[in-house]
């Protein structure tokens, strides 16, 4: 250990950029300890690692062994056990790392935004970049380590997000918190993949750029990159409560949450702890900057009285651990003025009146001075709204009805990012939320679906051509709402029958395709749902074009709203809304749409291939259409290859042989590809195909091989029809 030690100090003090310096200490303890001892650690063993707590301490991979059927009230046991345990590589305030939890827990969750379901501790993807450095998750790495041994003990039967959210889950209980329960079984990320567009990254700049800073708009979720909602100093850094409310409202609303939710997440959040803010020399640098030393903080010792995590230095209670409502108590009973704190920032303190005292917490083991209790601008802003200030006043009166707004406020922030109840791993879990948008249950006899199948192919068989395409594209419209990053979406359900989804301009005249189906329905009545008879039309009409054979999965229901269907709308449609000559940027675009549906780019590419050769012919919007239907001022009798429905390679083969040039059609101004002396059109998503080497390459293949595009057209039109089954965290009922 001394050899580690000299070592270390040595490497640090050197003129090494901090990268090299982390790369040389690694692998120096590379060399010094084997492979087979790194890197798990166990609460048991002896022996720490200097400059890590000794939760990193070292045991055999072998020891490492998982832990099946996790007993989650067990976990929340042990996790009780460890806030109560201060060590000195972090010391808790007020000997309760409760508060630090629950901001692990907040500041996971808290990440989930509905613009493209993003975010949220499912993959607990704070452990990795670009989340592990934002400002707002300083000093959580400690907050992480204090978990490992948790983690450890449990092997892979706990996920680090279902810790994540236990954490504070526990805490909360432990410290007189209401509880309302938990859904387990977040699957972990392998790394921040899923959070780059989260920014600060080029994709998130392509994507969704932030022009100036402190004032993104959606779809980013707050209003700064690197912070969880709003500036709490007060929008662009100035203590304005009044403009600052307006923008809490704004972006809470971006992670789904109303007025009533917005001041019992707060208030019940700031029932806990304080903040800290001991000095103006900061933090120090981030896990990015320095991950061998991250934020060691530069007021003192960096720890306990000295520590700096967010710049403001108070306490937000006179009992920071204990669930109560004084926060809106204080909030109304006192005037406030704005100062600028020891960490330099702008926060606010009690005027108090004569005679008054001033309300103070307590600090560690009474070593040090009592804290102040004070406000951050946008907890001043609780009370500078109408409809803010009245629930704060309703909270401070009603216990009950605050503990009630705040249980269930929290699990819908803790649980937003998991999809339906039937994705949740525990039989315990609170029933199914009106945000996880419920369906009835399928209908107790189901239909004979090879009857139901016979007469869509008298349907097909005594139409010319055109059903083919109105139910393939029907089908896929309805399934290719699926999000792979909260699991919404998907054609279980049928919600394309109702507002939003039936009004979208790229579900025009799918009403056509209901229409066609509507006799089908009545016969079969309630043993057949929407949702099942769409899909079986969609894959009956791919058959009938020349398709392999499909299997079928019955066993859907029907929405009987279009509830949750609000930020569904599919990005992909065929055009972008960047300029055709911002190529790049529309890449970025396609491919992270790709990602969304769940779908690799060899499938997408093989269904987009699928909606050229078989789509819709008239009235026509998005990927299921054939491309030449755009051109309006041509007759359909002019056009023959318009009424022909053959599933082939068509597509790639076409796209392959011509050359394109960008065109606009006369009399509706789409903007389209046309090939060269021809009259053959590509919508701008399918030109993108040529100008990437990976999805050229895909092109190339299913050109050179009808049935090799044949094949994964079935099994990802099979994919996509079933992804919305869930059973389990990862099981689907079609499986």
């Amino acid at each position: 250990m001394v050899i580690v030690t000299m070592f270390r100090s040595a490497v640090m003090v050197t003129k090494f950029s901090s990268a090299m310096r982390t790369i040389l200490y690694l692998v120096f303890l590379r060399i010094l300890y084997p492979v087979s001892a790194l890197p798990y650690a166990s609460p048991q063993a002896p022996n720490y690692l200097p400059g890590y707590p000794d939760e990193w301490a070292f045991t055999t991979r072998q020891q490492a062994e998982p832990a099946p059927n996790v007993d989650y009230r067990e976990v929340m046991k042990d996790i009780v056990e460890v806030m109560t345990n201060s060590r000195d590589f972090w010391p808790a305030d007020n000997g309760n790392y409760g508060p630090l939890f629950i901001r692990l827990t907040w500041h996971n969750t808290g990440s989930y935004r509905t613009s493209d379901g993003r975010g949220g501790a499912d993959g607990a993807r704070q452990r990795f970049e670009p989340e592990r450095s934002w400002a707002d998750n300083t000093n959580l790495d400690k907050a992480r380590a204090l978990l490992w041994p948790i983690k450890q003990k449990y092997g892979q039967g706990l996920s680090w997000g279902d810790l994540f959210v236990l954490a504070g889950n526990a805490a909360f209980e432990s410290m007189g918190g209401p509880y309302f329960g938990f859904c387990g079984g977040r699957i972990d990320a392998d790394d921040g993949s899923e959070s780059v567009q989260l920014g600060p990254s080029p994709e998130q700049e392509v994507l969704m750029p932030c022009k100036v800073a402190g004032k993104c708009q959606e779809p980013l979720g707050a209003n700064d990159i690197g912070l969880i909602y709003v500036n709490p100093e007060g929008h662009m850094g100035i203590p304005d409560p009044v403009a600052t409310a307006r923008h809490v409202r704004e972006v809470f609303a971006r992670m789904d949450m109303n007025d009533s939710e917005t001041v019992a997440l707060m208030g019940g959040g700031h029932s806990f702890g304080g903040t800290h803010g001991a000095c103006p020399a900061g933090a120090g640098p981030s896990p990015r900057e320095d991950p061998v030393n991250p934020w060691p903080g530069l007021c003192g010792s960096g720890k306990g009285y000295d520590a700096f995590t967010s710049g403001f230095e108070f306490a937000f209670t006179t009992h920071p651990t204990t669930f109560d409502v004084e926060y809106f108590n204080n909030l109304i009973n006192f005037d406030w003025q704005v100062h600028v704190g020891p960490g330099g920032r702008f926060q606010w303190k009690p005027i108090l009146s004569e005679g008054m005292e001033t309300p103070t917490a307590p600090t560690n083991d009474g070593r040090y001075p009592r804290r102040y209790v004070g406000a951050l601008t946008s907890d001043i802003a609780l009370t500078k709204d109408e409809a803010y200030k009245k629930l704060v006043e309703l909270y401070a009166s009603d216990r009950k009805l605050f503990n009630r707004a705040w249980s269930h406020a929290w699990y819908k922030l803790t649980t937003r990012d998991m999809g339906p109840r039937t994705r949740c791993s525990n039989d315990d879990a609170p029933p199914p939320q009106w945000f996880q948008y419920p369906l009835p249950d399928p209908p107790a006899q189901l239909a004979n679906f090879e009857e139901v199948k016979q007469k869509l192919v008298e349907v097909l068989d005594d139409d010319t051509g055109e059903a083919i395409g109105m139910f393939t594209r029907l089908a896929w419209q309805c399934s290719s709402t699926f999000r792979s990053t909260d699991y919404l979406g998907g054609c279980n359900g049928a919600r394309i029958r109702f507002s939003p989804q039936k009004d979208w301009a790229v579900n025009i005249n799918v009403v056509s395709a209901i229409d066609t189906l509507e006799p089908i329905k009545e016969e079969f009545g309630d043993n057949l749902s929407w949702a099942d008879l769409i899909i079986l039309a969609g894959n009956t009409a791919l058959e009938k074009a020349g398709g392999k054979s499909l299997k079928f999965c019955g066993g859907r229901t029907d929405a009987t709203d279009g509830k949750g269907s609000e930020h569904l709308h599919p990005k992909i449609t065929g055009k972008f809304t960047e300029p055709l000559v911002q190529l790049k940027d529309s890449m970025v675009q396609l491919k992270d749409s790709i990602g969304i549906l769940s779908l690799t780019q060899r499938e997408f590419a093989a269904l987009n291939g699928a909606g050229y050769a078989v789509g819709d012919l008239r009235d026509c919007d998005g990927l299921f259409c054939r491309r030449n239907s755009f051109q309006t001022a041509v007759a359909n009798s002019e056009r023959p290859y318009l009424t022909t429905s053959n599933l082939t390679n068509i597509f790639f083969l076409t796209l392959l042989s011509e050359r394109w040039d960008k065109y606009t059609i006369p009399d509706t101004g789409k903007e389209m590809y046309k090939a060269r002396g021809k009259d053959q059109l590509m919508l701008p998503t399918d030109f993108l195909f040529l100008l990437d080497p990976e999805l050229l390459a895909i092109v190339q293949d299913f050109a050179a091989d009808n049935d090799l595009f044949l094949s994964v057209v079935a099994s990802a039109w099979t994919k996509l029809s079933n992804v919305d089954r869930f059973k389990g965290p990862t099981g689907n009922v079609c499986d």
